[in-house]
C-alpha cells in the first residue's frame, strides 16, 4: 500500500471532490443550520492544501488560510469514511502545521461544530485548546474554536 502526500491549492479537482463529501456529511449532521457556514468554506481562494493519496486514491485532505500575520486557520479537514481510524487526520494536521511553520506563522486556529465530537477529540489529542470564538464565529453557540502554538 502506497501513501502519497500532495501539497496543492484549492482548485485541485481531488480536493474539490473530497470537500464535496465533507459538505454532504456536514449537511447531514446539521441540516439547514449548515448553510450559515457555507460562505466561510469556499475553497477556490485557498493556496495551501494537503491531500493524502492511498494507492493513488484521494482519501483525505485539509487546508489553511491566513487568519492574520501570526495565525493560520485550518480548514476543510476530512477523511473518507472507509479510511478513518488509520491516523490520516493526524497526518493531515501535522503536514498543515509544518507548512504553516515553514511560512513563518506562530499559531494555528480552527473552528469546528459542537456536534463533531470526534473532531473536537482529535484536535484536543493533537494539542489544541478550546478558546473564545474568533470572528466570524463570535457569539455562535454551534461553533467551537481552538488554538495551538506551532
Amino acid at each position: 500500500m502506497s501513501l502519497k502526500i500532495l501539497k496543492t491549492t484549492g482548485t485541485n479537482i481531488d480536493f474539490i471532490k473530497l470537500i464535496k463529501l465533507l459538505d454532504d456529511d456536514l449537511n447531514e449532521r446539521y441540516g439547514e443550520l449548515q448553510k450559515q457556514y457555507n460562505k466561510h468554506n469556499k475553497a477556490d481562494y485557498i493556496n495551501d492544501v494537503i491531500i493524502i493519496y492511498k494507492d493513488e486514491i484521494p482519501v483525505a485532505c485539509g487546508a489553511f488560510k491566513e487568519h492574520n500575520v501570526e495565525d493560520i486557520e485550518l480548514k476543510r479537514i476530512f477523511v473518507k469514511k472507509e479510511y478513518r481510524r488509520q491516523g490520516l487526520s493526524k497526518l493531515i494536521i501535522s503536514e498543515l502545521e509544518k507548512l504553516g511553520r515553514s511560512k513563518g506563522y506562530k499559531y494555528a486556529l480552527l473552528e469546528t461544530g459542537i456536534k463533531q465530537h470526534e473532531a473536537i477529540n482529535l484536535y484536543k489529542n493533537t494539542g489544541y485548546d478550546i478558546i473564545e470564538n474568533f470572528e466570524p464565529y463570535k457569539g455562535n453557540t454551534n461553533s467551537v474554536c481552538m488554538k495551538k502554538k506551532l
